[in-house]
C-alpha cells in the first residue's frame, strides 16, 4: 500500500476508536454547556457531570450517551480543514444533544415534544428556516478558533512526547503504553488550550434563530462571562477532559498500530 493509503486507513481506524471511547463524554459536555442559566433561587438542570449522566440514562437509556514544528503546522492545517467539514455536523450534534435542555427552557410543561426527529430532520429544519446553507455553518468562527490552535497543540505535543520518551526522533520502537500516554496527554493539551472557544461555539449553535441571545462569537463570550463568570466558560470541562484523554489515547494507538501492521 502507498503511504497515503496507509495513513488514511490508520486514521480511519484511529478516528473510529476515538469516537467509540469518547462520544458519551462529548454528549455530557454539550448538555452542560447548553443548559439554560437558572433563574435566581432555582437550581440548574444538571448539578454536574455525574448528575447529567444519571438524568440522560434515566430519560434516554444508555444509548443517549452514545517533527515538532512541522507537526504543529500540519495540525493547524488539519484544524482548518476539520473546521469547515465539522461545523455543520457539530451543529447537528449539538442540537440533538441539547434539545432536552432547550425544551425545558422553552416550556414549563411537564412533557415537551422533541423539536428534532433525528440528524436529517435537524439539517432540513436549519436549511429551511435558518438561512439555508449558511445556517449549517453557524459557529464556524469559534470552531476555527478551537480546531486550528487546538490541533496545532495536540499534534505538536504528541510528537514532542514521543521523541522525549524515545530519546530521539526515531519513535518506531515505542511500546503501546508510551503511545497511549503520549496520545492521552496530547488530547488533554487540545482542550486545555482552547476550551472556552468550544463553550462559545456550542452556545451559538444551539441559540434560537428567531430570538437569538447572541449576535456573534464575541457577544456570546462577553455575555457568558458577565452572567456566569470565568466558570461559565469552562462548563463541561471535566467531561471534555474525561473524554479527550482516553479517546485520544485510543485514537493515536489505533493509528500507530494500524499503520505499523500495514507495513
Amino acid at each position: 500500500m502507498g503511504d497515503v493509503a496507509k495513513d488514511l486507513a490508520a486514521g480511519t481506524v484511529g478516528g473510529a476508536a476515538q469516537l467509540v471511547v469518547g462520544h458519551p463524554f462529548d454528549t455530557i459536555k454539550v448538555k452542560l454547556q447548553s443548559q439554560p442559566v437558572p433563574l435566581p433561587g432555582q437550581p440548574p438542570k444538571y448539578a454536574g457531570a455525574f448528575d447529567a449522566v444519571k438524568q440522560t440514562i434515566a430519560a434516554e437509556g444508555a444509548g443517549g450517551l452514545y517533527k515538532v514544528g512541522q507537526q504543529v503546522i500540519c495540525g493547524a492545517g488539519a484544524g482548518l480543514a476539520v473546521s469547515i467539514l465539522a461545523c455543520p455536523t457539530e451543529l447537528v450534534k449539538c442540537r440533538l444533544q441539547a434539545q432536552s435542555a432547550l425544551a425545558v427552557a422553552d416550556s414549563s410543561a411537564a412533557t415537551v415534544a422533541l423539536k428534532y426527529g433525528g440528524p436529517m430532520d435537524v439539517a432540513k429544519q436549519v436549511l429551511r428556516s435558518e438561512g439555508g446553507t449558511r445556517g449549517l455553518f453557524k459557529g464556524l468562527v469559534p470552531t476555527m478558533a478551537r480546531e486550528i490552535p487546538g490541533n496545532a497543540a495536540m499534534f505538536g505535543v504528541y510528537e514532542l512526547l514521543k521523541q522525549k520518551m524515545a530519546g530521539g526522533e526515531d519513535t518506531s520502537k515505542l511500546g503501546r503504553g508510551s503511545l497511549m500516554l503520549a496520545g492521552g496527554l496530547a488530547g488533554a493539551s487540545f482542550w486545555g488550550s482552547v476550551y472556552p472557544t468550544d463553550v462559545v461555539k456550542s452556545a451559538l449553535q444551539v441559540d434560537d434563530y428567531s430570538k437569538p441571545k447572541y449576535s456573534g462569537s464575541m457577544d456570546a463570550f462577553r455575555k457568558i462571562l458577565a452572567a456566569e463568570g470565568v466558570k461559565g466558560l469552562y462548563k463541561g470541562f471535566g467531561p471534555a477532559m474525561g473524554r479527550s484523554i482516553p479517546a485520544n489515547a485510543a485514537c493515536f494507538l489505533a493509528y500507530e498500530v494500524t499503520k505499523s501492521s500495514l507495513g
